[in-house]
């Protein structure tokens, strides 16, 4: 049940603002025995598998705007592969500073815009 619930939070927080589902998952992970770099490589793998849920949804509920994503995918994906290979450089020490830092910023912009 309480894997139920995680995964529900996961999942809703992740349609709903569009990526806040990681933000949820890396504790989650964490707490549940992963180290920090696991976390954070589990916390990928699981918003892969709810944003492509969540993008069926919106396109099926004409949400979607393809023209405006496709823009950023190609830059997306060299960002991504960097991130991956800074993530197994990184201590988990700065690792938790930066995520922090993150999240601060991103509350941040979203109660003072």
């Amino acid at each position: 049940m309480k894997n139920f619930l995680k995964g529900l939070l996961c999942g809703g927080l992740n349609g709903f603002f569009g990526s806040g589902g990681g933000v949820i998952a890396v504790p989650v992970l964490e707490r549940d025995g992963c180290s920090a770099k696991q976390a954070h490589a589990g916390s990928v793998a699981l918003i892969f598998a709810l944003s492509l849920v969540t993008t069926a949804a919106y396109w099926i509920g004409g949400g979607l705007d393809f023209g405006a994503a496709f823009q950023y995918i190609p830059w997306g994906l060299g960002g991504a592969v960097a991130g991956s290979l800074f993530l197994r450089k990184i201590s988990s020490v700065w690792l938790h500073r930066v995520f922090g830092l993150l999240i601060i910023a991103a509350a941040l912009r979203s109660l003072f815009l």
